[in-house]
């Protein structure tokens, strides 16, 4: 089957389009022919091996987190769904860019009817972020002031819409330019990171969803109420990632380490910091469909390609200005 998949780490040089073996399915999972990936900021960082310490692959190492797709072939032990259906997905184990690829039926969910396999791509990993952050983890109620950094990336477009949905008072940062079409998606405020700190605009937010890192994340506790939460995407990983991945005795120990400082002022200045390291929750996309198909949601796309422009679309998002989603069309 055609894959892009790496041999080693190293740059976006090292990606490569090929034939893989077609995957083997187990008992409690189900075979996938994909129509649609996304492209996220996340696999670039795979090739380069950023996570190798913490999550270890073997190579050939397929690329991929997102997905839509049809079933065409279901495990012995899998009750949910059947062949033909058409379902999106953050991937569980093997990667998504393939013509074809294999899930457990707990990471799957039905696709959006009112939205196209291309569409239902740009979802999965992106809104499962969203959601984990803003309800799992800030519990984020009506009411409620939220900062969502970079409003106008993959993630951040949804976790606008998804704040809004919940009643929430929203504020981003993104370039002017982005201004108008972040206030359609329901960003209350729109502060331009170029021009204006945000912390001279903001004061008392109940939470900050962080997805940059850095002196963004270390700034972002100045404008958070006692009692407040920043959840982080890009920051310091804590016990709670160490968790997620199940680390040994040794790494539980050490990951919680790197977190520490900003964990340190935060607590100084009453306020909670957590990593999140995002997990596949089909139950959780379930949610997330019946939101799209009731347009509360709505993928935000910047580019298509096809399969054969596959390095032009790694290209585009390794560029850091996607607006929205890049998707590969794989049919």
């Amino acid at each position: 089957m055609r894959a892009a998949y790496i041999s080693h780490y190293g740059n976006l040089d090292q990606i490569q389009l090929g034939d893989q073996p077609a995957p083997l399915i187990q008992s409690d999972e189900v075979l996938i022919k994909v129509h649609a990936v996304s492209i996220n900021p996340l696999d670039l960082r795979m090739v380069e091996g950023e996570f190798k310490a913490v999550i270890p692959v073997e190579f050939p190492f397929i690329l991929g987190n997102d997905l839509a797709g049809i079933i065409v072939k279901v495990g012995a032990n899998v009750r949910k769904f059947k062949v033909g259906d058409e379902i999106f997905a953050k991937t569980d184990k093997q990667g998504s860019f393939a013509e074809y690829t294999t899930l457990k039926e707990t990471s799957i969910a039905l696709k959006p009817k009112n939205i196209s396999m291309t569409q239902a791509a740009a979802l999965p990993l992106v809104a499962l972020t969203a959601w984990q952050a803003l309800i799992e983890i800030a519990q984020l109620k009506r009411g409620q002031k939220i900062l969502i950094h970079a409003g106008s990336g993959g993630v951040g477009s949804i976790a606008i819409q998804l704040a809004k949905h919940l009643g929430a008072y929203v504020a981003t940062t993104a370039s002017a330019k982005n201004a108008n079409w972040l206030a359609d998606l329901g960003a209350d405020l729109v502060i331009d990171y170029k021009k204006t700190n945000f912390t001279d605009e903001l004061v008392n937010y109940d939470v900050v969803f962080d997805t940059q890192g850095g002196d963004t994340l270390e700034q972002s506790l100045q404008v958070l109420k006692a009692g407040g939460i920043v959840v982080s995407i890009a920051g310091q990983p804590d016990k709670n990632m160490a968790k997620a991945i199940d680390a040994n005795w040794l790494m539980s120990k050490i990951i919680p380490l790197l977190s520490l400082p900003i964990r340190v002022k935060a607590k100084k200045q009453g306020i909670r910091y957590h990593f999140l390291f995002m997990q596949p929750n089909g139950e959780q996309l379930t949610r997330i469909a019946e939101l799209v198909e009731a347009e509360e949601i709505v993928p935000v796309l910047d580019q298509i390609y096809d399969f054969s422009d596959f390095e032009k679309a790694i290209s585009h998002v390794d560029s850091g200005h996607s607006k929205g989603k890049v998707v590969v069309n794989l049919l």
